[in-house]
């Protein structure tokens, strides 16, 4: 990118007189180095997602409540519940993967720009609403197992979960555009295979709410309590294309 002038020759400014030196600390806020405005370190963006990945975890927990029962109809009633519970640790090990996998992206990133921060926040924003479908579809399912509302509900969770998917993609993206964000040495491939993963959680997510609408509300609580554990197998990247970074 080219800069303005720095006044170091003939002609330059108005007058055609070269330019005073800047005063001390002068050209961070001046207009010749717009990257200063532009660029930062990763450490804030670091700690303030990791502040709304511990929230978020932690209020999925607010929907384990004691469920009303009448006197020695405990038991009974905690086992009635057990769609909540299914949906805590579904969306838990969902916010879990998310953290490492950022951690694990941020260890290959040197420095943030504006977009790099857009995308980032929209992975927090829709990482911060995960709640909402989880009590959703916690109450629904346990309503109903195979009604009209716990289907509603698994396509809200699912297009929420596909849309976090979806927020990665737009990152990883940012990434691929900017490698000048990059660590140097980042392994060959690996903003691409996140891509990737991001589009095939996506997918799965949707086909899975798709089955749930259109089969039985079941199908989608499986495969979202499974989806977790393919972001976890691959948090340092596909596995073939791992096996041949390493062996390289």
């Amino acid at each position: 990118m080219s800069t303005p002038h720095s006044g170091s020759g003939p002609g330059d400014g108005p007058s055609g007189r070269s330019g005073a030196p800047a005063p001390a600390g002068a050209s961070a806020a001046s207009p010749a180095s717009p990257s200063r405005f532009q660029r930062s370190e990763t450490a804030r963006a670091e700690a303030f997602s990791d502040g709304v990945f511990s929230i978020a975890a932690t209020i999925l927990v607010i929907g384990l409540v004691t469920p009303a029962h009448p006197p020695g109809g405990l038991a009974h009633a905690l086992g009635r519940r057990w769609p909540a519970y299914v949906g805590y640790v579904a969306s838990f090990s969902y916010i879990a993967v998310i953290w490492l996998n950022h951690h694990q992206a941020f260890v290959r990133v040197r420095m943030m720009n504006r977009g790099l921060h857009a995308a980032n926040l929209l992975v927090l924003f829709t990482t911060a609403s995960l709640a909402f479908p989880t009590g959703v579809l916690a109450d629904a399912v346990q309503a109903d197992v195979s009604g009209a509302d716990a289907k509603t509900a698994v396509a809200l969770y699912a297009g929420i979960a596909a849309g976090l998917c979806l927020s990665w993609v737009a990152l990883y993206h940012r990434l691929y555009r900017c490698p000048g964000l990059l660590e140097r040495g980042v392994e060959p491939g690996y903003v691409r295979q996140g891509i990737v993963r991001s589009v095939i959680g996506a997918l799965v997510y949707c086909l899975a709410g798709a089955l749930g609408w259109l089969v039985s509300p079941l199908i989608a609580l499986v495969g979202f309590a499974l989806l977790p554990a393919f972001y976890f197998a691959t948090s340092e990247g596909m596995p073939r294309a791992a096996a041949a970074a390493h062996s390289t």
